[in-house]
């Protein structure tokens, strides 16, 4: 998922290209707003840490791009295309190094197991949306 600070700055398609030329292949993707509720739906697994109520605020502040994406070991692929979560911490080249704000904003989201890819990728998807 494309944050709000790399949508609102334009990054958008520089982010995509990215992507799709390190070999996945999009199978669905949109331009939404999350509302601040289903923000925190989507991060209930952290409702208890302290920074929750700023990153549901945050992920609702503007517009998103979720997608569903597919390649060989795609899970560990995209970690390692975006970076570290901190973009200070991020090799040269990721997506956070080039596009990161700070650890807050840090331009995308990526699943950490192809479980939470799975329930992540039908938050935002019905399976007709899914090419």
């Amino acid at each position: 998922m494309i944050k709000p600070d790399a949508v609102a700055e334009g990054h958008t398609g520089a982010i995509l290209k990215m992507i799709e030329e390190a070999g996945f292949r999009v199978v669905a993707m949109k331009k939404t707003q999350l509302t601040p509720e289903r923000a925190g739906q989507f991060y209930a697994v952290h409702k208890e840490r302290p920074f929750y109520n700023d990153l549901c605020d945050y992920m609702s502040s503007g517009a998103i791009v979720p997608m569903i994406l597919e390649k060989e070991n795609a899970v560990t692929d995209f970690r390692t295309l975006i970076g570290a979560t901190n973009p200070a911490n991020a090799d040269e080249g990721t997506i956070r190094k080039l596009f990161a704000k700070s650890i807050e904003a840090n331009a995308i989201h990526g699943s950490d197991s192809d479980e939470n890819a799975s329930i992540e990728g039908s938050f935002f998807f019905a399976s007709t949306e899914q090419y």
